[in-house]
């Protein structure tokens, strides 16, 4: 009868790391959004509302969310 499962010594770091983040990615799911506001059309300022409230949205400062 076989012992307990023993994870894989890697002796590559680099491979070490991918199967941390994997292992990571799979118990919490994705932290990071794919695309970013800043990579989207309004976060480049294409944003076709003109208004006066558009405009003190798009000013907030970061620190304010």
């Amino acid at each position: 009868m076989p012992g307990p499962a023993v994870p894989e010594a890697s002796p590559d770091p680099a491979e070490a790391e991918r199967r941390r983040r994997a292992r990571a990615a799979r118990l919490l799911g994705e932290t990071m959004p794919s695309t970013t506001s800043d990579e989207t059309g309004p976060g480049w300022g294409r944003d076709n509302d003109t208004s006066r409230d558009a405009e003190m949205r798009r000013d907030v400062p970061p620190h304010h969310g």
